[in-house]
């Protein structure tokens, strides 16, 4: 039975699951819905329960959540292992996993939407990447800036300075967790660095992370660099270096991206 996952290309938690499969050398198909579509795909295969992707066709099941897709792939593929074997070091991971999907990864998303309804130019890169052509035409990036306002609190000022906020005491604590250390649970990659260093890459914008598709806000990398040589983001870029590139990958996964309409 084939492996897909329904996934867009430039969401972060998407990333984090697309990652996973790679570490893992699982050979899968990806698929990408048009703008919209994804909320009606998603819960047509999940009946209901998830609006969102990503979203994970496994040996018949439809996993929706990140967190939730790797569990079932620590299931079913256990090696290369993204959970430590040690308990102890594995609940350190998993919580840290949890902390960085509740108190980083929706501030960075809602921060670079935020920037990007507020800068027309951006905007008008996002749109196509966002909506099929024929939302496109009948409501352009209007209709797009609302969809965002309405789906992910995006309008307020005062909610961005809550994302910077946030986003910064995230990487003070990326940052306390690694200690002298490379890894945050162990002396291995976990799921713990492959959360946080996927939730951070809309900021940091490593080469072997993905292509946005969108320009990235002026304002978005001007707050980036305005929190000066942080470790926590040199780190995100080794994380994606000796982890993400190809070479790193114990097998090569045949992916086949595919638009849907």
């Amino acid at each position: 039975m084939e492996t897909v996952l329904w996934h867009i290309p430039f969401s972060h938690y998407n990333e984090k699951a697309r990652w996973a499969l790679d570490f893992k050398g699982v050979e899968h198909r990806r698929r990408y819905p048009a703008g919209g579509a994804h909320i009606a795909i998603s819960l047509w295969k999940t009946r209901g329960r998830h609006t969102t992707f990503p979203l994970l066709e496994l040996d018949g099941e439809a996993i929706a959540d990140s967190t939730a897709i790797i569990a079932a792939l620590e299931r079913t593929v256990p090696e290369p292992r993204l959970y430590p074997a040690d308990p102890a070091i594995r609940e350190r991971a998993l919580a840290l996993e949890d902390f960085f999907d509740e108190q980083l990864g929706p501030y960075v998303r809602r921060l670079v939407f935020h920037e990007v309804t507020h800068d027309r130019d951006a905007l008008d890169t996002f749109v196509p990447r966002a909506a099929p052509e024929r939302m496109r035409w009948a409501f352009g990036r209007v209709g797009v800036a609302a969809f965002l306002h309405a789906r992910f609190g995006t309008r307020s000022k005062r909610g961005a300075e809550q994302c910077r906020r946030m986003i910064t005491a995230a990487l003070d604590r990326l940052e306390l967790e690694l200690g002298d250390g490379d890894y945050l649970a162990g002396d291995r990659f976990s799921v713990a660095d492959l959360t946080a260093a996927s939730l951070l890459y809309p900021l940091v914008l490593p080469p072997e992370g993905p292509d946005p598709g969108f320009r990235i806000p002026d304002a978005v990398l001007e707050f980036r660099d305005g929190l000066g040589p942080r470790r926590g983001l040199y780190w995100v870029k080794e994380m994606f270096r000796r982890h993400r590139s190809f070479e790193s990958a114990p097998a090569r996964s045949v992916v086949d991206t595919v638009a849907v309409a």
